[in-house]
């Protein structure tokens, strides 16, 4: 009996793992760094704020992509190292910083895109990185792309504007009322006529 030869039958190939989800965001300094100055959007656009974050560094420390996309700045500006992310209409920009990176270059999330600058720091004495975010021509904050945000507690001149919780009402005896006007009349005219009535008998009897 001649048994056919079957083909073998090839294994399907191993599924292809899924790449993890890029991070909307990351940190610009790692390890992640202490909020100097949080975001402080004016009532107007020519009223002072603070349209940005500052991150305490050190001078020298790498400043990494905080987003990807495209660098569409890289140099001085007012005085300060600026570099400049963009991803549609939406910008992120780091100074001060000496550049590290080209305008046109395309970088990823954590790529180093510069070295943290003394000069022109918003921190002085103090070290810091000032990061920005611009969606349009609109000024966000930069914390609103961290997967994690921090929470950020209110300074204490900022507490002291919060509304104070109310206190518990102490209750206390309430003062006893005053006597009713129409009961002080009722007894004054009660009064008066048991005098009527007396007088009016010490009357008849003298008669």
């Amino acid at each position: 009996m001649n048994l056919a030869l079957l083909p073998l039958a090839t294994p399907p190939p191993p599924p292809t793992p899924t790449p993890p989800p890029h991070a909307v965001a990351a940190w610009p300094l790692q390890p992640r760094p202490e909020v100097v100055r949080g975001f402080e959007l004016p009532a107007k656009p020519w009223l002072p704020g603070h349209r940005g974050v500052d991150l305490a560094g050190r001078p020298g420390q790498p400043v990494l992509a905080a987003t990807a996309g495209t660098i569409t700045y890289a140099g001085a500006l007012a005085g300060r190292g600026v570099v400049t992310i963009t991803t549609g209409p939406r910008r992120t920009t780091y100074e001060p910083v000496v550049p590290a990176v080209s305008v046109g270059v395309t970088v990823k999330t954590g790529t180093v895109i510069g070295r943290l600058s003394a000069a022109g720091s918003h921190c002085l004495p103090r070290s810091c990185l000032h990061w920005g975010l611009l969606q349009g021509k609109h000024y966000v904050n930069p914390l609103t792309l961290l997967p994690n945000r921090p929470v950020r507690l209110l300074p204490l001149a900022e507490r002291a504007t919060q509304p104070a919780a109310a206190a518990p009402r102490t209750v206390s005896p309430a003062p006893e009322s005053p006597p009713d006007h129409n009961q002080r009349a009722a007894k004054l005219v009660i009064a008066a006529t048991a005098a009527l009535a007396l007088t009016a008998g010490l009357l008849i009897r003298r008669g």
